[in-house]
């Protein structure tokens, strides 16, 4: 296997915020901010470089497959697998009650620093994605011809948008509508919406996996 490591930073604060849990944040607020606007950020760096690096690589897929492929590549537990390979949960600032709950060996903790550490190298870069690119890569090429295989034809957002579109011309739309559990165990729950008419509801520990929940419970009653 490649040798993956965390990149080097030339501002290291913005690593330490990465690397910040709210928990540690709220426990200690002079040590400055958690990681969440970096985690949002990282979130949609990797779906732009997961989405070109899939366009380039698999030019024969459909949108669909696509579609799937890339949710595979960034879920939760695929990041938290990239983040367990660099040592990112040695390096967590969690506050004690998270860490003596397994905080350090959470997965939906690991890839939520995971995509804050993009997040911070991007801003790092002064917000050039080239250097991203090069060091995200290496992680999605190991994986992703066995991700390839083992996914099924679609799934179920895909499946439902292309319902939606051909019934409406419309694009599901998913509200998250609830939200509970400690930081270390969230738990989300989203509706899906079509032509002004919700269609199914699911829960997850991800927004993305509540909202492929709602698609799967839409499907199963249309």
């Amino acid at each position: 296997m490649t040798s993956f490591h965390i990149p080097h930073f030339q501002n290291e604060e913005l690593l330490v915020q990465a690397l910040t849990h709210r928990s540690f944040a709220r426990e200690y607020p002079e040590e400055g901010h958690d990681n969440e606007r970096l985690e949002f950020l990282g979130d949609a760096v990797l779906n732009f470089i997961s989405g070109e690096f899939l366009f380039k690589r698999y030019p024969e897929k459909p949108e669909g497959e696509l579609t799937q492929l890339r949710s595979s590549l960034v879920d939760e537990t695929q990041l938290g697998e990239f983040a367990t390979w660099i040592g990112i949960g040695d390096r967590l600032r969690l506050s004690k009650g998270v860490e003596n709950q397994d905080g350090r060996t959470n997965p939906n903790l690991l890839s939520c620093a995971f995509e804050a550490i993009v997040g911070a190298y991007f801003l790092d870069q002064e917000s050039e994605v080239d250097e991203v690119w090069d060091w995200v890569i290496p992680f999605f090429e190991t994986v992703v011809d066995a991700l390839a295989i083992a996914a099924p034809q679609s799934n179920p957002k895909s499946l439902l948008q292309e319902w939606a579109q051909q019934q409406f011309q419309q694009t599901p739309d998913y509200k998250i509508v609830g939200e509970s559990g400690p930081d270390h165990d969230k738990h989300f729950v989203a509706e899906v919406w079509v032509n002004q008419k919700k269609l199914g509801s699911g829960s997850g520990k991800r927004k993305q996996d509540a909202e492929k929940a709602a698609a799967t419970n839409a499907l199963e009653a249309l």
